[in-house]
């Protein structure tokens, strides 16, 4: 078999402590999975059924990479988010399997074209070019559940310039990580290499070029990115 162009690059994760590689199969995103998070963005925080956006895969880019601020936004947000990484297939989990499928976590950023989300959510369209842009979901080093057990709790926070933006604890999330799994699962098949960005805690604002970026989640190593 011959291609026409050649094979894109899979987009990979290091895992830590290992020379081992993730690849990234598909990248789904939780929205506003956060009481405060909700408030801010003018939604109420009933616990309604979780929904979720995607990004494209190889919006993947590596911790301490440099970002060029993306076209066609004059607001670019940062939202700071504990990530799941998939290890195991399956469909209609049931959330006391859920955990079962965990490979490990990474902490991750969605990039936001704020301004263009807006203009969707008031004509009713679907948010992909202010979600699913280039160079959009940073991650850092995947750890894996072996290495650090699950995480149901801890510090997540984004610094931006040195100064704290975000602050939460990862047991605030409305929908838990086995719900969100178990949920998830009913609208697809999951897979081994798929990312699950689970929400954001309040506190999300205007990024610019020349900032500098640090997201923690406890336990995992920190993700750090430039905007140029």
């Amino acid at each position: 078999m011959n291609y026409v162009f050649p094979i894109h690059k899979i987009p990979i994760l290091s895992v830590a402590g290992t020379e081992n590689v993730f690849p990234v199969h598909r990248i789904y995103c939780v929205g506003q999975n956060y009481s405060k998070h909700m408030h801010e963005m003018g939604s109420n925080p009933k616990r309604d059924a979780p929904f979720f956006f995607s990004k494209p895969a190889d919006a993947v880019i590596h911790s301490e990479s440099k970002i060029s601020y993306p076209t066609k936004t004059k607001n670019l947000h940062h939202e700071v988010e504990l990530v799941v990484a998939i290890g195991e297939k399956g469909k209609k989990i049931s959330k006391s399997e859920a955990l079962k499928h965990v490979f490990g976590y990474t902490v991750g950023l969605d990039l936001t074209r704020r301004d263009l989300q807006q203009e969707a959510k008031k004509k009713g369209r679907p948010w992909t070019i202010a979600k699913g842009f280039d160079h959009s979901a940073p991650c850092s080093v995947l750890h894996k559940v072996d290495d650090i057990g699950f995480i149901e709790k801890g510090c997540i926070t984004l610094k931006v310039n040195g100064e704290i933006r975000q602050r939460g604890d990862v047991s605030e999330m409305i929908w838990s990580v086995p719900e969100i799994i178990s949920i998830l699962s009913g609208f697809f098949e999951l897979f081994p290499g798929d990312l699950i960005f689970t929400g954001t805690p309040s506190g999300v604002g205007p990024i610019n070029k020349g900032d500098k970026l640090v997201g923690v989640v406890e336990k995992l190593t920190n993700l750090e990115i430039h905007i140029v």
